[in-house]
């Protein structure tokens, strides 16, 4: 069968190439792959900046934004033929931290987990996977064509879970939320604010293409002005941060009210240097009581969640996420940057197009 395979840490490795069947081992599900989702994480790997393929092993199957259909599952498992499902991308360590040993793995101490298309597991860019039904959630059918946006979403269920639980730490009702970034990351997280309720802003550098539409038909308001000066008229008690960009995540850190709750979902590259006062950083941090966490990854918990969010939402409204679609024998297209992206999709059911 066809899949979208890399050599980690070797750049221009990218390529569709054949690899064996999957075998799934004794409880385990097959599935076909429908789709799979790209994103930055992909790119990164792509680009040789890091990755590991399985032990033995020279090239990783790519994919861990998965969606397939269930073509055999044990009895006892759970699940049928046809089911919707969408694997999950990490796994515990084999020996379990105290975190991993409670469903944690999201939050693993030791960091000898191992993630599906990303360190020491092939991923689910392939025409077929098998999944331990443990590591696996189903989707309502409607959800089909939208269905790789669920591990993105999953990671901003976590990433509002732990506002959630910082806030909390004293009294704790916000009603504005500020999300820094339109990509899928950003534009889910404000999917979110909204079904809580909150009134959203989000703010991005994009002044024409879909983005401001889409977000004011998500029932939220779309700004392009610099940080300070949005954070400024809305003093949001919540930030989103989902741009990675060095000078945004600072001025979002001193973007909230008093009692503010940052959160980090982005990583930002090394090797860029920021002039910052860091006193006054420091001062506003202590004085006003915020908060700063970083958040990555998810549990089965965070996939539960993300399956109810999905499920609230317009899925109209999900499908203009998904603004482009390759179909696998053309997958390196999709690491080629267009203007309008959000979220490029793999279509694993075109194999041979």
């Amino acid at each position: 069968m066809r899949a979208l395979t890399i050599v980690p840490q070797k750049e221009g490795s990218l390529a569709v190439t054949d690899v064996p069947e999957p075998r799934p081992a004794d409880g385990e599900l097959l599935v076909d792959g429908i789709a799979v989702g790209v994103c930055g994480t992909d790119r990164e790997i792509a680009a040789g900046e890091y990755g590991a393929p399985p032990p033995g092993r020279d090239r990783l199957v790519l994919g861990h934004e998965s969606l397939g259909r269930v073509r055999s599952a044990p009895e006892g498992s759970g699940f049928t033929a046809g089911d919707l499902v969408v694997g999950v991308v990490r796994r515990p360590d084999p020996e379990p931290c105290g975190a991993c040993a409670r469903g944690q793995f999201d939050m693993c101490r030791n960091g000898r987990y191992t993630e599906r298309g990303i360190k020491e597991l092939d991923g689910y860019a392939s025409e077929r996977w098998a999944v331990d039904p443990r590591f696996a959630v189903r989707l309502d059918p409607a959800l089909e064509d939208v269905g790789m946006l669920l591990e993105p979403t999953t990671v901003v269920v976590k990433a509002w879970q732990q506002v959630q639980a910082v806030g909390s730490r004293a009294w704790f009702e916000p009603r504005t939320a500020l999300v820094t970034g339109a990509g899928p990351i950003g534009l889910l997280a404000a999917m979110l604010g909204v079904q809580q309720g909150l009134e959203v802003h989000v703010l991005d550098r994009a002044t024409d293409g879909p983005k401001p539409g889409i977000v004011a038909d998500l029932g939220a308001t779309y700004h392009d002005d610099p940080v300070d000066e949005v954070a400024a008229r809305i003093r949001p008690d919540v930030v989103i941060e989902a741009t990675g960009a060095t000078s945004v995540v600072f001025d979002a850190i001193a973007a909230t009210g008093t009692y503010g709750v940052t959160c980090l979902t982005s990583v930002t590259s090394a090797g860029r240097r920021l002039r910052i006062d860091a006193g006054a950083v420091n001062r506003e941090l202590v004085l006003e009581n915020d908060a700063v966490v970083g958040s990555v990854n998810a549990n089965v918990d965070h996939y539960r969640g993300a399956v109810q969010a999905l499920g609230r939402a317009d899925v109209g409204w999900l499908r203009r996420l998904v603004t482009r679609r390759v179909p696998l024998e053309h997958a390196t297209e999709a690491f080629t940057a267009h203007d309008d992206d959000i979220k490029v999709a793999i279509d694993l059911r075109d194999a041979g197009a």
